[in-house]
């Protein structure tokens, strides 16, 4: 931890990257941040790695991660970084539990791999999700486990479960998802079983990937069907004190923290002063919750897609919020850019791995007065501002937020005003 000295063992160096492997042997003198982990299983989950670290004490070191990536590129030197907003719940805030299958001591267990392996560990107990997921994941193991459900092997390809993928919403009910190799016998019968032992529990859905590799879902046609109950299940995010409410299939992508994702999307939306003569473009906008937040705001608003699944919850959350001036395009970011003719205001929200040059591309082409960036990892947020600025797209300060306590993630917002003729 920072400020420590301590006695470990270099275990591996990699080839690829400045980068190498210790194990922790003895702490000599350790930081007076340092803190009792809550959960039992810190230090053998790859999850909350920084569990043992006081909490202000995480958001000063996030802050201090934005900043040494934006630090390494001259162009950005000038760019200060804001204090990490906290999250409202520094436990108990996932919505989403992701759980591989697997047989420990003679029975059926849901857990998360260790770090660098894939030995999995039992997940019971776990402090960070939502309080119904943990109760609803110890219940789906019993009868799964009763039912002589038998997890995936992936040396020798035999059983059924891969994974079980947990939804809670904001009125604490569940959408369970089991991935699987091959269908389940009596699927059907256990969905009901599942559903009638925890009355959370509003639809169980069974998803079929055949797949060898780590993918969790699948993206092949018709290889998901309801077994008992609701195939998807409805959020809701007070952005700003305006409720927005989110439809969420089993395998669309939204934000694991709820409560930090609305200051996010509050932020966003203050930041950019929407004019209702807008035409509002949100690159890589998953199942529409900034483009939502944003619409009744805006003449008119549209949000781009790779993921079917996403667009059309995105599409079928408008509807439920009675926004008809929102429009989701399932396409490649940059080929569906490509196709307008011009934007007032752009949101870029990419995965891990940023924006692609294509896409900044078109941003700059379509010539908006401001870009909102939120990202998910500072040194590709740092590479795709400095291209930015290079191209007359410039913003003084990012915000970090703490979307993930306990682990080493942070999301980062900059808003990038028009300084040069595009």
């Amino acid at each position: 931890m920072p400020g420590e000295r301590v006695a470990a063992v270099v275990e591996h160096v990699s080839r690829q990257a400045l980068a190498a492997w210790a194990k922790l042997d003895l702490v000599e003198v350790p930081s007076p941040a340092r803190r009792s982990p809550a959960c039992r299983a810190f230090g053998l989950c790859g999850g909350c790695l920084l569990q043992h670290l006081d909490g202000n004490a995480q958001l000063v070191w996030k802050q201090a991660r934005v900043a040494r990536a934006l630090g390494a590129r001259p162009e950005l030197a000038e760019v200060r970084v804001e204090a990490c907003v906290a999250s409202p719940h520094p436990l108990g805030y996932r919505n989403k539990s992701k759980l591989v299958a697997a047989r420990a001591g003679g029975r059926l267990v849901l857990g998360g791999y260790a770090p660098r392996s894939h030995d999995v560990v039992d997940l019971a107990g776990c402090r960070i999700a939502e309080p119904p997921l943990d109760e609803t994941a110890a219940a789906s193991r019993a009868i799964l486990d009763q039912a002589g459900v038998r997890p995936y092997d992936e040396a020798t390809l035999t059983g059924e479960l891969r994974h079980v993928v947990l939804r809670a919403n904001h009125a604490a009910e569940v959408l369970a998802v089991l991935i699987v190799a091959r269908p389940l016998p009596d699927a059907e019968a256990l969905g009901r079983r599942l559903r009638e032992a925890r009355p959370e529990i509003v639809g169980v859905v069974e998803h079929l990937n055949r797949g060898r590799g780590n993918v969790l879902f699948s993206d092949a046609g018709d290889n998901e069907r309801s077994l008992d109950g609701a195939g998807a299940i409805e959020d809701r995010l007070d952005v700003g004190g305006r409720a927005v409410r989110v439809t969420l299939s089993p395998g669309a992508f939204f934000q694991a923290n709820r409560g930090v994702a609305a200051l996010a999307y509050a932020a966003i939306g203050r930041a950019l002063s929407v004019r209702s003569t807008d035409r509002v473009v949100d690159a890589y906008c998953g199942v529409g919750g900034i483009a939502l937040a944003l619409a009744p705001d805006a003449a008119e608003v549209v949000g781009v897609e790779s993921h079917e699944g996403a667009v059309a919850s995105a599409a079928a959350s408008a509807a439920r919020n009675g926004i008809t001036n929102a429009r989701f395009v399932a396409a490649d970011a940059s080929a569906a850019l490509a196709k307008l003719d011009r934007a007032d205001l752009v949101v870029l929200n990419p995965p891990r791995k940023g924006c692609a040059p294509a896409v900044l591309d078109e941003v700059v082409r379509l010539a908006p007065r401001a870009i909102a960036y939120l990202s998910c990892d500072p040194d590709t947020l740092a590479r795709d501002l400095a291209l930015l600025a290079a191209r007359g797209y410039r913003g003084d300060a990012v915000t970090p937020f703490d979307m993930l306590p306990h682990t080493p993630h942070v999301e980062a917002l900059a808003i990038l005003w028009r300084s040069a003729p595009a």
